[in-house]
């Protein structure tokens, strides 16, 4: 691999780290959303974590595809996934 091609690699890499933990973070946020009184704001909560599940798969497809271009596949346990955020926080807060 070239030089332009790694750092591209890296800069791919990280991205996807700052949008996985950015994901992460909304999610928590939405979590706390959930223990309103306010049941619009408890709505919303709910509604934003649905779509941070969305968008943390498709980071999931991301790290696939950075793994394949580098030949290091990180194992699904080294990236904080949302699906874990929200089974973690399920028995805090029930969202069903």
């Amino acid at each position: 691999m070239d030089s332009k091609e790694q750092q591209l690699t890296e800069l791919l890499g990280l991205t996807a780290r700052t949008l996985t933990h950015l994901t992460a973070s909304m999610t928590s946020m939405s979590f706390e959303l959930l223990r309103s009184k306010d049941e619009v704001t408890r709505m919303a909560g709910k509604h934003m974590i649905d779509r941070m599940a969305t968008i943390s798969a498709g980071l999931d497809e991301h790290w696939r595809l950075i793994g394949e271009l580098t030949g290091v596949h990180i194992a699904q346990e080294q990236i904080e996934t949302i699906h874990e955020v929200q089974m973690t926080l399920k028995t805090v807060v029930p969202i069903g």
